[in-house]
């Protein structure tokens, strides 16, 4: 079977006058295949079509196919329940030769995208290293279809606030918004349905009136039809990221965004101009951006608690002493926090990360949320007893007090059942080297006495030729 090159130049030379012997000589090939392909009198390859086990059982696996909903594998099992035993890679072979559930495959083709006609919005997991440690952030991207120019930030964390946020300094950084926003199906814009029946939440609608353009949601599945924007995060991760270094969040959303405004004015072969270049043409036809646009934030009710703190993300945050009990409003941004008891500003804070388990205090507020203290509890007479023997005991008494504060009464007491029980040299000695390591557990520093004095008041015999416990030899 040979290609249909040579099987055309065996008919050229044949039809010049050449001998079968001559052209397989010239060729390279056998006599026999070159009298084969003279008396098959075509150029093309024949097809080479093979009997298989299964071909008269197509109808069969058609109607397995439909009955099992396209899984081979319960295809297999009821063609092996049915006597027919074949492997599983010949039955998907012979299933992708028969087109039995499959798809053919369609070109993608070009997205050409008008002046102001489409903007593209996705966001993408990233680890990368802050500070010394590595960090899972998500990288916001909302790109020009037309120009290219692209505007990209990463958040710690991604709800509808980070959304709304990263959309609105998006889209003023970017000059004014396309037409339409494209995106996937993601639930922090749309709320229900994929592709053109999806549903943007309610938070999103007044952003995207605000700004004059359109929610608008791919199929599931067709990643392509966001490219513009898809194709930002591998060049992030690759280029971006590479040899350079962060201090905080705020240190790489400053330098991604310079690095944003570098890409701006730079010449791209592909597209044969700059994206500043084709901006230039893209900005008439951008919707304008309104008068003012205001800050994002949400709204959250809250009630101060009685040590005059509001509760938000697990973190706690003060006001001041005269709003207990009282409730309030608390306007959320992305990086900080204002409360408001009616029209009165009372608290501004700087927002701690989520999930911390943190509280945040205000100089101003921090004379009413001290807690008072009581009298303190006068010592007992084993304490006094025990701080008069020696400077070790009397310091080991301080880190005791210190750390059981008034629930010390009981390690007191065991603390002088020890002095009791025992030499002061012995005990004196093995607190100083407790107290060396910061080991405070009393039974532990008993053990350590009773390996000091083991040699004064118990015999331990040294004689080698004594027989030892449990040796009857």
């Amino acid at each position: 079977m040979k290609d249909r090159d040579t099987r055309a130049a065996i008919h050229k030379l044949a039809g010049a006058g050449h001998g079968k012997r001559t052209i397989a000589s010239a060729l390279g090939i056998s006599k026999n295949t070159v009298k084969t392909v003279l008396e098959s009198g075509a150029t093309v390859v024949p097809t080479l079509e093979r009997s298989t086990l299964l071909d008269a059982e197509r109808d069969v696996i058609i109607d397995l196919h439909l009955r099992c909903k396209g899984n081979l594998v319960r295809v297999h099992e009821e063609l092996a329940a049915a006597g027919i035993s074949v492997a599983y890679p010949t039955l998907t072979a012979f299933c992708r030769r028969n087109d039995i559930g499959v798809t053919p495959k369609q070109p993608a083709g070009e997205y050409d995208f008008k002046p102001g006609q489409e903007m593209q919005h996705d966001t993408s997991p990233h680890e990368v290293t802050i500070a010394g440690k590595k960090v899972l952030v998500q990288c916001a991207s909302l790109i020009l279809c037309f120009s290219r120019k692209q505007y990209a930030q990463v958040y710690e964390r991604w709800s509808r606030l980070e959304c709304r946020h990263f959309l609105s300094e998006g889209v003023v950084w970017l000059g004014g918004a396309a037409g339409d926003c494209m995106l996937d199906n993601s639930t922090v814009i749309m709320v229900g349905g994929t592709g053109k029946n999806a549903v943007p939440a309610a938070e999103m609608v007044p952003l995207a009136q605000r700004f004059g353009f359109e929610f608008i949601a791919h199929f599931v599945g067709d990643a392509d039809r966001s490219g513009r924007v898809e194709r930002v995060f591998h060049y992030i991760e690759n280029n971006f990221y590479v040899g350079r270094t962060f201090s905080s969040i705020a240190d790489l959303n400053e330098q991604l965004l310079a690095w944003c405004e570098r890409n701006f004015g730079r010449f791209r072969k592909r597209l044969g101009a700059s994206p500043a270049t084709l901006f230039r043409l893209e900005a008439p036809a951008l919707k304008p951006l309104p008068l003012h646009v205001p800050e994002v934030y949400v709204l959250r009710d809250r009630r101060v608690s009685v040590d005059g703190y509001v509760n938000l993300h697990t973190n706690r945050y003060s006001v001041a002493a005269r709003w207990i009990h009282l409730q309030v409003e608390v306007r959320e941004t992305v990086d900080s926090l204002r409360v408001f008891h009616g029209h009165e500003l009372i608290g501004t804070h700087a927002k701690l990360k989520y999930g911390a388990y943190k509280r945040q205090m205000l100089p101003e507020h921090r004379h009413h949320a001290s807690r008072r203290k009581g009298p303190s509890r006068p010592p007992t007479e084993d304490e006094r007893v025990l701080r008069a023997q020696s400077v070790e005991i009397a310091k080991f008494v301080d880190v005791i007090r210190k750390k059981h504060r008034g629930r010390a009464v009981r390690a007191m007491r065991q603390l002088h059942r020890l002095w009791r029980e025992y030499p002061t040299e012995a005990v004196s000695a093995a607190i100083a080297e407790a107290l060396k390591y910061g080991l405070t557990d009393i039974a532990r520093i008993e053990r350590m006495v009773l390996r000091r004095i083991a040699g004064d008041f118990f015999h331990i015999p040294v004689d080698d030729d004594e027989p030892e416990e449990g040796d009857h030899g």
